[in-house]
């Protein structure tokens, strides 16, 4: 009889360490999934900081083109429209969305510019350079943003 309750006694004392054990597991993968999302959120967060950083720029740099070319109108109106897709709510909370804005924005971006290369003097503006300048480091920012986001 008393070998039989030292069975009992060590089965429950097993049981309990197993069980805790799996507790203390559960609680630890948890607080990593946690974790694991918090750093997507802030990664998200990053890229939206510096999404909006250069949609604050773009207003410049078209009215520093407009000075130049103020007969590209067309130009203007997409780019105006692009920058307004990329900084809309529902483009800054989700990331596809966020994408198919971006192509558009870099579409627009990219007839912008080669309006600016007809134009010398604007080419050799300070204003514009630095505006440029300013943009690309955004750029930049905007890639190494991304790069975290996705992990690499």
């Amino acid at each position: 009889m008393n070998m039989a309750f030292l069975g009992e006694s060590t089965l429950l004392i097993v049981g309990l360490i197993v069980l805790v054990i799996l507790v203390i597991w559960f609680v630890s993968m948890r607080n990593g999934l946690v974790r694991l999302n918090v750093r997507v959120d802030e990664a998200w967060s990053d890229i939206t900081v510096q999404l909006k950083r250069r949609a604050d720029l773009i207003p410049n740099l078209i009215e520093t083109v407009k000075g130049y070319a103020k007969h590209e109108s067309q130009v203007f109106e997409n780019v105006t429209k692009a920058r307004a897709a990329t900084i809309s709510g529902s483009a800054l909370a989700n990331p596809a969305e966020a994408a198919q804005a971006e192509n558009m924005l870099q579409s627009a971006m990219k007839s912008l510019f080669a309006v600016a290369e007809a134009y010398p003097q604007l080419q050799a503006s300070q204003n514009f350079l630095g505006l440029q300048s300013e943009l690309s480091d955004t750029e930049d920012k905007i890639m190494a943003a991304r790069r975290f986001y996705n992990g690499g």
